[in-house]
This record gives structure tokens, sequence and C-alpha cells, in this order.
């Protein structure tokens, strides 16, 4: 099996915001692995929050000797980790004729209602972004510093009846997240996610939780579990985080057995990243697979987006 690794980069429609800064592109790692008559491709997104970068993960990847059994013990969850299990995902798929989720035994996916995300920005702005999206079926908000009340009541005027759904990316104080959670209540919102910093968020076991609260930064395998226990209501599972779909699968099946709600998210990628996470999508409580819809270009073969949300993939795309 011979893998190669090529950097991609995707412009976006517009700038991304979120409370730990801004972006106009997708950079992403595209993994091909080719042998045995067939070729199998993945793709990831490194993350600096992690502790990756584009040369980090590429480096990581050229560096793997083994075969696909071996990737859990020769690579930590993450971005490298991730492009390779799906890659090889893709190439087992195509070697056998078959659809990933026939390998799996798994019903064939249906489409996913996602939500559609509002970067950080002003209130005004954030406003008009609301109104521009209010026929969206459930919106998602970028959060995370002192001043968002302002936000939530521009967004909540821009959108009336659309569900929302809250992401503070760690940018709150439990001080900031006891005083909001009323006013997030007040304002229909669904859930929060990660309010408090990873590492830093054993307040949520101390603090009323009137609305679940969901762990993304706090949460990446199913050895982030035990430390969740009292303070997450939700797990939102990201195959940039988990290591690809084999331990993504498998986080949300403990997840679901210990009485977690599931999210299924994911970084700001192509189609192809969104691919094998429309799979670990079918039946969560939310899924967050807008990524391609907030490029300005994409792969060929995209996802298909439509009022029944967002569809699996064709075979000539992935899986």
């Amino acid at each position: 099996m011979q893998i190669s690794v090529a950097r991609d980069v995707f412009q976006l429609a517009q700038v991304f915001t979120i409370s730990r800064g801004s972006r106009t592109q997708a950079e992403v790692l595209t993994v091909e692995v080719v042998g045995n008559g067939a070729r199998g491709v993945g793709e990831c997104v490194p993350y600096a929050r992690y502790g990756e970068t584009l040369d980090s993960v590429t480096a990581q990847i050229e560096g793997f000797s083994g075969a696909w059994p071996d990737l859990p013990d020769a690579l930590p969850a993450g971005a490298a980790r991730n492009a390779l299990d799906c890659a090889y995902w893709d190439h087992a798929a195509k070697k056998a004729g078959k659809r990933v989720w026939d390998l799996l035994s798994l019903p064939t996916p249906q489409p996913e209602i996602t939500a559609y995300t509002l970067s950080l920005d002003t209130p005004e702005a954030m406003e008009q972004q609301a109104a521009k999206n209010a026929a969206r079926p459930l919106l998602k908000i970028k959060l995370g510093t002192p001043d968002d009340m302002a936000r939530l009541e521009a967004v909540r005027r821009g959108a009336p009846d659309v569900p929302i759904i809250v992401d503070a990316n760690e940018g709150w104080t439990a001080e900031v997240y006891a005083d909001l959670a009323p006013h997030l209540i007040r304002l229909g919102v669904q859930m929060v996610e990660q309010p408090l910093p990873a590492g830093q968020d054993e307040m949520l076991a101390e603090i009323a939780r009137p609305l679940p609260v969901c762990a993304d930064e706090s949460c990446h395998d199913r050895a982030s579990l035990p430390g969740l226990r009292g303070k997450y209501d939700m797990v939102n599972i990201k195959l940039d985080k988990t290591g690809g779909l084999t331990e993504a699968l498998a986080l949300k099946r403990q997840a679901l057995a210990e009485g977690y709600g599931v999210m299924v998210g994911c970084m700001v990628g192509s189609s192809l990243a969104m691919a094998p996470a429309t799979i670990l999508a079918q039946g969560v409580a939310f899924t967050d697979l807008d990524g391609p819809l907030l490029l300005a270009e994409d792969r060929d073969q995209p996802l298909v987006f439509d009022e029944k949300g967002v569809h699996p993939p064709a075979a000539a795309l992935w899986g």
C-alpha cells in the first residue's frame, strides 16, 4: 500500500470567526492510499488548538509505515489518524465494490438536518446574518466573549423562529455562563457547547445546567468520557478529534450507553472531510456538518445539501 499526502486550500465564502481568531480559507490535508487495485482518499484539518500544524500532521502521516489495524497504536487520536483511517475505509469500499456502511453492517444513511454556523461578529452583523439565514432549520451561533448578550438578542431578532444552539469555544467563565444561562433559555437556545475552557470546567458540576451542555474541546475519544461525568450532558464527536471513523463510531456507542446525548460536528473543511461523518450522524441529537456551506469552492462530486439536510456521499467522492 502506498500512502501520499497533499495540501489543499479552499477559500471561504466569507471571513469565519470564533473566540480564538479568524480565517479566510480552509487549509486541509488530503491523503491517498493506493494498492491492490484500489485508491482510497481521506481529508483532515490540522487544528492549532490541539497543537497540530500542517507540517506536523504531514510528518505523522508520512511517518506511518504500518497497516490499517496498526493505526490506533501508531498514532494518537487526531487529524493524521483521521485522514488515514478514512482513506483506508474508502479504499476498502472501493476494493470490495460496496459502500462503507455496508462494510459496517449499518443501514443506508439518510439525510440529516444540519446546523448552519454564524461566526462571531458585531451584534449588527450577526443580526443581518441571522436574517439572511432565517429559513434554515437550525442555526449555530459562535460566541465566547463577556459581551455576548447583545449578540444573542440580535440573532433572535434576525431569526425569531429558528431553533438555535450556541458554541462558546471555551470563551466564558463560570460567572459569565451563569449570568447568561437564563437568557439562553428565554431566547430559545436548545444547547450550549463548551462554555468553559477544557481542563477548567469543574464548575459545570457545581452550577445549575438549565439547558444541555455539550463537551467539544473536552471530549476527543473514548478515553475522555470518564472526565466528563457530572459536568456535561452531551458530547460533540468530530473525526479530527477521534482520529477517524473507527474510533468515532466506538465513541458514539459508548457515549450513548453512558447516557450522553450526541452531536456530530466538524472542522471547516470540504465535502470529503464531512462525507464519513454523515454515517456517524445518523440519529444523533444535533448534526453540524456545514463545512462545505461555508466554502466558496469545494471538491468535485460535493455533498448534497437541501431541505432534507446533508445527504450521504456519492461513491465518487468517498465511501
